[in-house]
């Protein structure tokens, strides 16, 4: 007969989870060396970090019965055959982050992770439990490793042989008492250091730890200020989030692409379009996407970067409108975009 733990494992699998693991509430394995990394100041303007320091001590700070945390992994590579090609022969078109192309990941994590409890509860109707995708203060990386889903590599992500690290994860906190997984001991990059070195931005003080204050990703989604003039450069043709570090690694060379429809979506778009975007038509064009946290002075600064950054002069036009834009912070990065691409004239 199955146990309650096969049967939560196969249920995850058939609702469109990749990876399923269970790990005991216990204190975070990396909470002391979260403290340090924030005391180093390398969170840098992500204070809500900050402010939920110490409830990432334990889990317990989130469902006070917790016993179990259920870890689950979704893939979300895009197959290159399901990924559409720009719309656009442009040559200002930036790239979007992979983990963004689709449906915000926190919804359809969310809605699959509150699927399982109810599952959880046609036997156990009395368990309480809580989803957890990035939305409360648990240090996730810490239990999905716990859980045996992986193991941390020198860029910071997870890894795993069989997915890579295109996966996101996230947790079902529940008050029954589960038998647990073994934890991930081993990592397996050895002398590997290309993460490493392909950052643009040279983000890694060492390996398996991030300044987040130099990522790309912190720099293009977190940072609602101005960009240090040092690091624009850096940010390339990325107009939301980064993959580098990911791309070069070799273990996703072979990990499999994923089909979830939710998880697709485009590729690239055009930067030098995006600075016409109205308030109301950025926020019906990304409506439930990722893209919707940078706001519409966020994204339209990055693309205003990008365009600096690729130096083809069709894109002026558009940056010169751009210096009219009520958002101080758009007419800044429009300025700076023009410079650039003036000077190589």
């Amino acid at each position: 007969m199955e146990t309650l733990e096969e049967r939560l494992k196969r249920q995850a699998r058939r609702i469109g989870f990749d990876l399923v693991g269970i790990a005991p509430a216990t204190v975070a394995d990396g909470f002391d060396r979260l403290r340090e990394w924030l005391d180093r100041g390398y969170a840098g303007a992500m204070d809500y970090l900050h402010r939920h320091g110490e409830a990432r001590r334990h889990p317990s700070s989130i469902l006070p019965e917790v016993r179990s945390v259920i870890m689950v992994a979704m893939n979300y590579r895009p197959e290159k055959s399901a990924v559409p090609e720009p719309s656009t022969s442009s040559s200002t078109v930036g790239r979007i982050s992979c983990y963004a192309r689709g449906r915000d990941y926190h919804d359809v994590l969310r809605a699959r992770l509150h699927g399982l409890l109810d599952w959880l509860r046609q036997d156990h109707p009395a368990c309480r439990g809580r989803a957890v995708v990035d939305t409360a203060p648990l240090l996730e990386r810490d239990f999905a490793r716990r859980a045996g889903l992986g193991w941390f590599g020198k860029n910071t992500m997870l890894l795993n042989k069989g997915l890579g690290s295109y996966f996101f994860i996230g947790a079902l906190l529940t008050d029954l008492e589960l038998s647990c997984d073994a934890p991930h001991i081993v990592a397996h990059c050895g002398t590997c250091t290309s993460c490493l070195d392909a950052c643009p931005t040279q983000a890694f003080v060492a390996p398996g730890t991030l300044d987040a204050r130099r990522c790309i990703s912190y720099l293009t989604i977190e940072e609602r200020g101005e960009v240090p003039l040092a690091l624009r450069s850096g940010v390339g043709d990325w107009l939301f989030g980064c993959d580098v570090c990911q791309d070069v690694c070799p273990w996703n060379r072979k990990a499999p692409g994923s089909m979830e429809p939710e998880l697709q979506g485009c590729m690239r778009l055009d930067a030098s379009e995006l600075l016409s975007l109205s308030e109301e038509e950025f926020r019906r064009r990304f409506r439930g996407t990722a893209l919707m946290r940078t706001k519409r002075s966020g994204l339209l600064r990055n693309a205003a970067f990008v365009l600096g950054n690729i130096g083809d002069a069709s894109a002026l036009p558009s940056l010169r409108r751009a210096l009219e834009d009520p958002e101080p912070l758009i007419r800044e990065a429009a300025d700076w975009a023009i410079q650039q691409i003036l000077a190589r004239i």
